[in-house]
């Protein structure tokens, strides 16, 4: 199995999955609403169909994809926002069936694209595996919106380790997208795998280095939790000042998500 072959494969596993969380709602529950401002469990899920058919589309014609790129250019700070809304605003099991056979067919075109090819999109031209890779962050991510909406956990499994590696690979991109210079030094990335693996990034004599479980680094980069709230040991300066930022999707500056945990500082005592 080649590298794209097996990256296409966790992003089906993780998409399969939270279909079937989905799958057997009703109408009310598609309704309900998620962490992201505006946004219901329906919109989650057409937001990933749209996502999965411009990814088919940009792989498959890229001329094509151009035209989508200068569509988006008249609204950039809107433009997600109202394909998600106008998606949610069909009947469920449309927007279901949708995103079953966009996410099928972006599944057979990226193991078509040949070895070096680069696939135009809203930020920089990616190759197969990372496009997979992205898709699959941002489908677990997602995902985890709407499991939070149901009041449920969702199984986590080794196939983080690609929402782990764009995280790491992103850290430059954080600082930029906020208007800073990032660190001359690369950062040491320690993460335990649901499996206990250890995965690691960096060099080991690093100065500044991050360490926990990988969910919670997941979790960090995607921005689905304040980082109050996540069980990771943060060495160094730069280190502690990236983690304020963590940001591995494309886009302006996020806001992130409140913080679960409060101080005592902040209770006032």
């Amino acid at each position: 199995m080649s590298i794209v072959e097996a990256l296409v494969a966790d992003l089906t596993a993780e998409s399969d999955q939270l279909d079937a969380l989905v799958a057997g709602l009703d109408d009310s529950a598609w309704a309900t609403p998620t962490a992201a401002a505006g946004w219901t469990i329906a919109h989650q899920i057409a937001h990933l169909a749209w996502t999965d058919e411009a990814a088919a589309l940009a792989a498959r014609h890229p001329d094509r994809f151009a035209e989508e790129l200068e569509v988006a250019a008249t609204n950039p700070e809107g433009f997600v926002d109202a394909a998600a809304d106008a998606g949610a605003a069909k009947p469920p099991t449309a927007i279901l069936t949708h995103w079953r056979e966009v996410r099928a067919g972006l599944a057979e075109v990226l193991i078509a694209v040949p070895d070096g090819v680069k696939i135009p999109w809203f930020g920089p031209p990616m190759s197969a595996a990372s496009m997979a890779t992205a898709r699959l962050m941002e489908t677990w991510a997602h995902g985890l919106d709407v499991a939070d909406a149901l009041g449920v956990a969702l199984p986590v499994t080794d196939r983080i380790r690609g929402v782990a590696h764009i995280g790491v690979r992103t850290r430059d991109y954080a600082y930029l997208v906020n208007g800073a210079t990032p660190p001359s030094q690369p950062f040491r990335y320690e993460l335990t795998a649901p499996s206990g693996e250890l995965w690691s990034w960096g060099p080991d004599d690093a100065t500044d280095i991050v360490r926990g479980p990988a969910v919670d680094f997941c979790q960090l980069v995607t921005q689905r939790r304040h980082p109050a709230d996540l069980d990771l040991d943060v060495v160094g300066s730069d280190a502690t000042e990236w983690v304020r930022i963590a940001q591995c999707f494309a886009g302006p500056p996020g806001t992130g998500r409140p913080a679960a945990t409060t101080t005592d500082t902040e209770q006032g005592a």
